[in-house]
């Protein structure tokens, strides 16, 4: 549970499940990919007792291998899905919710320079979307709930800061949350533009753990 003293959404704030979203796809991924690891456990297990049939070789081991990665790479996936499974994006006249299961928190509008999408190539046919927040002041770059969005970048336009928050948006979700940002702050929308492919990067999670002495959330 919340805080009692945890702001919260208006009630007829935007709400956009991307947690939901995302296990839809995820958690079958997740499953099959472990499935075919399991495979390749027993597959080794039969090898190590010797009750295989057959001779084993070494492109039969290198088989083995890739299936146990595969299913390592399932826990991954599933793990991460899983923990984000709750996460909305709520938006309102107060600004850009953020939820994480138990955790919340707020990007007020009056504390933003602009708002923007930002998207980029992925493969032959696909686009990766981000929305951009670019604060006018400081920012908190270890929030419990925020970090992960922080970009330390060179900006578009010199008037905006290095400092920003950086959403990643899938091609469905990317309508509602700027229908949205456009119907509370039409005036900070600084429209759509095309990135270099990756724009996305990655968290400061190196820096992030030296900050907080390790305790990663």
């Amino acid at each position: 549970m919340l805080p009692p003293s945890t702001p919260s959404p208006a009630p007829n704030a935007a709400v956009i499940r991307t947690g939901r979203r995302s296990a839809m796809t995820g958690l079958p991924c997740s499953i099959l990919l472990m499935a075919i690891g399991a495979f390749g456990i027993f597959g080794v297990v039969l090898v190590a007792t010797g009750n295989q049939k057959g001779e084993s070789t070494a492109r039969g081991f290198a088989g083995l291998g890739f299936m146990v990665a595969l299913g390592v790479l399932g826990v991954i996936v599933f793990i991460g899905v899983w923990t984000n499974r709750r996460t909305r994006i709520l938006i309102d006249t107060t600004g850009l919710w953020l939820e994480k299961g138990n955790l919340r928190n707020v990007i007020p509008w009056h504390t933003l320079a602009g708002v923007g999408l930002c998207w980029s190539e992925f493969g032959r046919n696909q686009k990766v979307y981000s929305l951009e927040l670019y604060p006018t002041g400081p920012i908190d770059r270890d929030d419990p709930v925020l970090w992960a969005l922080v970009r330390d970048e060179e900006p578009f336009h010199p008037a905006l800061p290095r400092l920003r928050y950086r959403l990643p948006l899938s091609a469905a979700n990317q309508r509602p949350v700027v229908a949205a940002v456009q119907q509370y702050v039409p005036q900070i929308w600084l429209g759509e533009s095309q990135r270099a492919a990756g724009h996305i990067g990655r968290p400061d999670v190196k820096g992030h753990r030296q900050r907080t002495r390790g305790r990663t959330t």
